[in-house]
């Protein structure tokens, strides 16, 4: 209970009379200090119950001690103790309506009580008050200790936590989901506030932030978690007035059991990691038997039923800059993408292989579960937040750094174990997909269902194309024939000489000589399958025009 004016005029041993001011007597007492300044205000802080005998002041002089008590009381100073019988046998009328007049307590000080014990009294209650609070400090460290090793972990912090406030708490993931909260009905509460806890989690760990809130009547910190250059977590505590220092040192000990609490998890989740790389390794290079050894009941369950593979990797906006890295030189734009799988699936208990690979990432996902819709949740938020299109077609994402990001996303079809590097080949194809159409992300079902064509655009192919039909272009040029023409007719009918004559308006004869000649110049046979489909590529590559 903070000491007041109150407290010190019912004190019994300092008689103090109250002359003034009666309503404000339950203001905190901060410090009590003597001063016979005319000016005093430089050297106060607010807070105070100014001490004086008037030496200096002309305290019977209206005028004067308006201007007096006016300007301490904008200074925040709290009361006037006015020491009776000193330098005034009584206390000066026009100082009483001075006080009277600003709603300043004015209290009258007995000659036989000296400041000094004014000054102790005070200083003996601030340390008692704060003895109480780092007390009180101490012992709900110890509880949210015990809370934090119990078998709830967290989510019993957070009840033991928000009972101390006498307010509300919540806990939030990496990826800004609520994953606890204390009482029940926060939880709610604590939904609105994802765009706070959103820009929090862009600043580097820890920081924190005080919420305004237009919707109700309560007061909200937001604390980050973890101590790398990401968040990996945020805690909010909602309380009806600011923090105390006993409500401070708890809502300080449950940063710092939390924060633990998600570093240890973060190093269980790197070794977890490693497994994962050796049990994707093993699936990759076909041997399915020894994968499900190794994953045993931490990745079993995953290869047990069908399951997809996802592979992204972030695209610069520049060419010439790099993603922005996260921890462990992973880029940014990935461990959010990661984040985000791994808090969906652990709300619902399905297990996520998550490997990354240099600059790209390496998931297996159940199929139809909850951290495949996360990735396809992820993906389609970033290409909605996608501001301008740059000019490879990529969509960008902003990063965690502020930085403008971008994503391609590849998924594969479903797959069981012994088809595992199959659907790592989809997933790939499909990121290639992803990057060329700038889209966040494809699936190897649109691949199939589409068509090749669009795949040929790409300029390896274009010259591949180009190198082939070259010595056709040439002999054309020399206006000796037309066997590109007649290539493409022929190809277009599957060989069918009349058809094709007709369709160039010729006879078959001539179109007979003038495939003999292609073959003559290219050195290759047109019976053989692989030559007639690798031509019809490439007439279809050349006339397909360019993308920007």
């Amino acid at each position: 209970m903070p000491h007041t004016l109150a407290s010190l005029v019912n004190h019994t041993a300092l008689k103090l009379t109250v002359l003034a001011g009666q309503d404000g007597l339950d203001v905190p007492v901060r410090w009590a200090h003597a001063s016979e300044l005319i000016d005093p205000v430089p050297y106060m802080e607010g807070g105070e119950l100014l001490l004086i005998t008037a030496l200096k002041l002309d305290a019977q002089d209206p005028e004067a001690t308006r201007r007096y008590v006016r300007r301490v009381a904008q200074a925040g100073v709290i009361g006037l103790g006015f020491a009776v019988g000193v330098n005034y046998e009584e206390v000066p009328e026009a100082l009483v309506q001075a006080a009277r007049q600003e709603g300043l307590p004015l209290l009258g000080v007995p000659r036989r009580t000296p400041f000094i014990a004014i000054s102790k009294a005070v200083s003996a209650a601030v340390a008692a008050d704060q003895y109480r609070a780092v007390t009180a400090g101490f012992e709900a460290q110890r509880e949210l200790t015990r809370a934090a090793l119990s078998a709830e972990g967290p989510a019993e912090l957070l009840a033991r936590l928000a009972a101390h406030l006498d307010g509300w708490a919540a806990l939030y993931d990496a990826s800004g989901a609520v994953v606890a909260a204390a009482p029940d009905w926060a939880a709610r509460r604590a939904a609105r506030l994802a765009e706070d806890v959103a820009r929090l989690r862009e600043r580097p760990a820890p920081a924190s932030s005080v919420v305004s809130d237009t919707d109700g009547d309560d007061r909200v910190e937001l604390q980050s978690l973890g101590t790398g250059r990401r968040a990996r977590g945020v805690l909010a505590v909602g309380t009806a007035a600011p923090l105390g220092t006993a409500e401070r040192y708890a809502v300080h000990s449950a940063v710092a059991l939390l924060t633990l609490t998600t570093e240890r998890s973060r190093a269980l989740q790197d070794a977890e990691q490693r497994l994962g790389a050796a049990v994707l390794k093993m699936l990759l290079a076909g041997e399915p038997d020894h994968a499900r050894a190794v994953a045993g009941r931490l990745y079993g369950g995953l290869l047990d039923a069908p399951f997809r593979v996802v592979v992204a990797e972030p695209v610069p906006a520049d060419d010439q800059a790099a993603a922005p890295q996260g921890q462990g030189g992973t880029p940014a734009v990935l461990e959010a993408l990661a984040d985000a799988m791994d808090s969906a699936a652990a709300r619902t208990g399905e297990a996520v292989l998550a490997v990354p690979d240099g600059s790209r990432l390496i998931v297996l996902v159940a199929d139809g579960g909850a951290a495949a819709d996360a990735c396809a949740a992820f993906a389609a938020a970033a290409q909605a937040r996608a501001g301008t299109q740059p000019r490879n077609g990529a969509r960008p994402v902003r990063g965690a750094t502020g930085r403008t990001e971008q994503l391609a996303v590849g998924l594969s079809a479903p797959a069981g174990p012994t088809a595992a590097a199959t659907a790592y080949r989809q997933a790939e194809a499909a990121l290639h997909v992803a990057r060329r159409r700038g889209r966040t992300l494809v699936e190897h079902e649109d691949v199939a269902a589409g068509s090749v064509l669009p795949l040929l655009a790409d300029d390896a192919v274009r010259a591949f194309a180009d190198g082939l039909l070259r010595a056709l272009r040439e002999h054309d040029a020399t206006g000796r024939g037309d066997l590109v023409a007649s290539l493409r007719a022929w190809l277009a009918r599957h060989g069918q000489w009349d058809a094709a004559a007709a369709d160039l308006g010729v006879h078959r004869h001539t179109l007979r000589y003038r495939m003999r000649r292609v073959e003559e110049i290219l050195g290759r046979s047109l019976d053989d399958a692989d030559v007639r489909m690798e031509l019809w590529l490439a007439l279809k590559a050349t006339s397909a025009p360019p993308e920007e």
